[in-house]
């Protein structure tokens, strides 16, 4: 993976990319990184990637003095067995999930450096569609895609 002080996101799916991530800084890279999930670790499937672009807000919690935080979170996982993809994204807009076939899985699981995350039924989609998302996800400095469908990544949020 490209390490260019052009970064235009960082990305992080392994342990050792909680302190030191790794960098997009390019479509090709989008490609290079879906590839490295696709051959690592089941355990390791989910990752982050922030859009360098964005802004960051200061979590305000009453007694606590927090680092500032970016403004967003974008998640794409990868499951290798099945082909398919999840993507998640959050920003003060809300809280977003891909949006899968409906005979897609109940509840899958992937992990980010190991950490399970449980997704709502219905969410996974083709890996080539995801990728196309993510590359979206860059060329937009961070907006949520458009090239595909969302749904809340809560159902209760559904009869809001």
């Amino acid at each position: 993976m490209t390490t260019d002080m052009k970064a235009i996101a960082e990305f992080r799916f392994r342990p050792d990319h909680m302190n030191s991530p790794g960098h997009l800084s390019s479509l090709d890279d989008v490609d290079v990184l879906i590839e490295e999930i696709i051959a690592g670790s089941t355990y390791e499937n989910l990752a982050q990637i922030t859009h360098l672009a964005r802004g960051c807000v200061k979590p305000n919690i009453p007694g606590h003095d927090l680092p500032e935080l970016p403004d967003h979170d974008f998640q794409v996982g990868v499951d290798r067995e099945l082909q398919v993809a999840v993507l998640l994204f959050i920003d003060d807009t809300g809280n977003y999930v891909s949006e899968g076939s409906p005979d897609s899985r109940s509840a899958p699981v992937y992990y980010l450096a190991g950490h399970r995350t449980e997704f709502r039924d219905q969410v996974e989609i083709p890996i080539d569609i995801a990728r196309e998302a993510v590359k979206e996800f860059l060329l937009t400095k961070g907006r949520r895609p458009t090239f595909i469908t969302w749904k809340n990544q809560y159902p209760e949020d559904d009869l809001i």
